[in-house]
């Protein structure tokens, strides 16, 4: 498949990709390799300019706005950002991962089933932040915030977990523990989760397959063991640095 943006930009280039259900995959590259556009054509978030996407025995490309919805309600999404509505409280933010399986009307008016909130208060048990529900998100750290992430797309019940960079904003440590959560919802509950990450150590650590982007294009496919340095730097066009390979950074 292709995607070529308004602009001109040619963000993804006769990309070819199976995923298996199950599979904990990273995707890995510099910034502007397509591995943003990638996870979101899936879902249908970005359109493809040719080519073809099947998921959950669906055409992507060619589904109606009912179809693209209910492909999105078995997707959840978590975001470098976060997206939170930092005014309200944890346990709120969590509901909202309940949208796609209320009518307009009950959503608009919060109108929460006892089930629904079962599901929220279970998703919070998961990442271990339930005693914060009633916070407002606004007092949260950084790592608190994405663990309410990762607890709102399981309110989902998804089948599929896209996560988009989602420890970019975090140090280190706590990149680990949000990695952790991420990875425990992929082993513990066997959900197929995709990761885009740029920070090498990371990918290695928590990958079992890796998929390598440059300049729009996948350059590697396989096995996080059968991954070598020289990959590596074909991923990162032979400029590999050592802030590429480790997460060390300042925020």
């Amino acid at each position: 498949m292709n995607v070529i943006y308004p602009t001109g930009t040619h963000a993804m280039k006769d990309v070819s990709l199976d995923i298996n259900e199950g599979d904990f995959l990273v995707i890995v590259g510099k910034s502007g390799a397509g591995k943003s556009t990638l996870l979101r054509t899936l879902n249908g978030l970005v359109k493809t300019t040719s080519g073809s996407i099947n998921i959950f025995d669906k055409e992507v490309t060619t589904s109606s706005k009912r179809e693209l919805r209910e492909i999105r309600s078995k997707t959840g999404m978590i975001f470098q950002t976060f997206n939170l509505v930092t005014r309200t409280t944890v346990f709120n933010n969590v509901l909202t991962g309940r949208l796609g399986e209320m009518s307009t009307l009950r959503g608009f008016f919060g109108l929460w089933s006892d089930e629904d909130k079962k599901i929220a208060m279970d998703a919070l048990k998961e990442v271990e932040i339930e005693e914060k529900a009633w916070t407002r998100a606004s007092k949260l750290s950084g790592g608190q915030q994405q663990r309410v992430g990762i607890a709102r797309a399981l309110t989902q019940k998804p089948k599929l977990v896209l996560a988009d960079e989602p420890v970019a904003s975090l140090d280190p440590v706590t990149s680990r523990k949000v990695m952790d959560y991420i990875k425990k919802i992929n082993v513990e509950l066997g959900i197929t989760t995709i990761v885009n990450l740029h920070f090498l150590d990371l990918a290695k650590d928590y990958a079992e397959r890796i998929i390598g982007m440059y300049d729009g294009k996948i350059v590697y496919d396989g096995m996080v063991d059968d991954i070598t340095d020289a990959d590596f730097e074909k991923i990162y066009g032979g400029q590999l640095t050592e802030e590429d390979y480790n997460e060390t950074r300042t925020n």
